[in-house]
């Protein structure tokens, strides 16, 4: 029978804490990368960078509909991406508000560029969540 984790057990589980380890050894950029490739396919990567790019547009404010268009994401996945901003661990909030210099200047690029095609859209719901 095939191992899964579950809501309740994944953090204790064996097989996470070598996992965790493993990416906290790398030390370089080019380690991570490594690392990365090396336990990911190119789909798994390409999911979770399109997951955090969901969640860089979401934080800026942008709707689902415009995230899902311009990332290619379903609407199903930016909604599942929203709700782990606002009631998961907590990971893309901390990396959203550690990185959030970045992330302005990008979506004041995003609001030109949204403002001249689409007009401008008001921050949600997740932007409060974000600024916790």
């Amino acid at each position: 029978m095939k191992k899964r984790f579950t809501e309740n057990t994944w953090k204790n589980d064996p097989w996470f804490a070598p996992l965790t380890s493993f990416l906290l050894s790398c030390k370089t950029k080019e380690d991570m990368e490594c690392a990365l490739r090396d336990i990911g396919t190119l789909s798994e990567l390409q999911a979770w960078s399109e997951r955090l790019e969901v969640a860089k547009q979401l934080s800026r404010g942008l709707s689902y509909r415009q995230v899902a268009e311009n990332t290619g994401a379903s609407t199903t996945t930016v909604t599942r991406v929203a709700k782990f901003i606002e009631n998961g661990e907590g990971g893309y909030r901390k990396y959203l508000q550690k990185n959030k210099k970045g992330i302005q200047s990008e979506q004041t690029d995003a609001l030109l560029e949204t403002s001249v095609n689409k007009g401008v859209q008001k921050a949600g719901m997740l932007q409060r969540y974000l600024n916790k």
